[in-house]
């Protein structure tokens, strides 16, 4: 039996809109386990509460490897980037069963 799941919910996601001088960047990631013989393409959507959801630019994950999709390097399919300062949600889907972590 395939360890995990082909969607996946991340409801709580955040990157703050400043840092501090001394502070580290945010590197939030999503973070994919691919336990599986076939490797995976992930397509990531986010959702926001005052606009239009974000497709991400496609993600692939090898079999039996890990890949971290660092939020703050991420693009969109248009090439922008995630807009800092307010919250989100994401929606991961997923060609095999993948373990996701945020």
């Amino acid at each position: 039996m395939p360890i995990g799941s082909k969607k996946w919910l991340i409801p709580d996601m955040f990157w703050p809109e400043h840092t501090s001088p001394g502070v580290c960047v945010s590197h939030e990631a999503i973070c994919l386990l691919n336990l599986g013989e076939s490797d995976c393409s992930a397509d990531i959507t986010l959702y926001f509460e005052d606009r239009e959801p974000m497709k991400l630019r496609r993600e692939h994950c090898g079999a039996r490897r890990t890949r971290h999709i660092r939020l703050d390097r991420a693009l969109g399919e248009g090439g922008e980037h995630i807009p800092r300062g307010t919250g989100y949600a994401a929606l991961v889907e997923c060609s095999v069963p993948v373990v996701v972590q945020y």
